[in-house]
């Protein structure tokens, strides 16, 4: 239940977030920019799952197995960090205190569902709390 609000109020923001498509744009090659770094990301991290291995709700899945190789060997939150970036982007693209406000609701949103999620893996499985001590959650050698 926990997981299915948590990915409701992602998306709720992330649509608010789209929703001022006819305001003015201040930086739209820099927000652009971010905006395509957030989808690599995204795409990295997809590219390391196996096929019936990713989940968009903080749950584990049965027979799911912990990936630690490509971009996850830095970061354990590649996904996470790649809506954070993309949606970053769209805010610097449509500055206004609006989107900013609605960004913060998304930051505060995905970080209540990384630390859940994380919460998950560590009863689930034992070598999740050694995969964390070489990691860091969003930022290499930072978070």
């Amino acid at each position: 239940m926990i997981s299915r609000i948590l990915v409701g109020l992602q998306f709720f923001f992330i649509f608010l977030m789209i929703l001022p498509l006819d305001a003015p744009t201040l930086h739209p090659y820099i927000g652009i920019f971010i905006a395509l770094i957030g989808l690599i990301i995204g795409l990295l991290g997809i590219y390391e799952h196996k096929s019936g291995n990713f989940n968009i709700r903080p749950a584990i899945k049965e027979n799911c197995e912990l990936v630690t190789t490509g971009i996850y060997a830095y970061i354990r939150h590649p996904m996470y960090l790649s809506v954070l970036v993309g949606m970053l982007g769209l805010a610097i693209i449509y500055f206004t205190y609006y989107e900013l406000a609605v960004y913060l609701l998304l930051l505060i949103t995905m970080f209540i569902k990384m630390f859940y999620e994380e919460s998950l893996w560590k009863c689930h499985n034992p070598a999740y709390i050694e995969y964390m001590k070489n990691t860091k959650r969003l930022i290499p050698s930072v978070f």
